[in-house]
């Protein structure tokens, strides 16, 4: 009887461990490595974003406007 309720109990523990703790094992770690993808792909775009931003240059003597020219609008309604 002793014997019987052991190998009851191991199997029930093998069940346990193989259909619920490695499953959720494994899928914990993929769900993290698939974070830590996304998060260095967003890092990446980041550095090229601000890579690209154009520097503000020196400005033109000829773009520059003189006091007291007029500046053209359009009135809004």
């Amino acid at each position: 009887m002793k014997y019987v309720l052991f190998a009851i109990l191991a199997y029930i523990l093998y069940q346990f461990i193989f259909k619920l703790v490695i499953p959720v094992y494994l899928a914990s770690q993929k769900i993290k490595k698939g974070f830590r993808e996304m998060q260095s792909r967003m890092q990446e775009q980041m550095q090229q974003q601000q890579g690209f931003t154009p520097q503000p240059s020196a400005p033109d003597s000829s773009s520059q406007s003189k006091a007291g020219d007029y500046i053209e609008f359009e009135e809004v309604k």
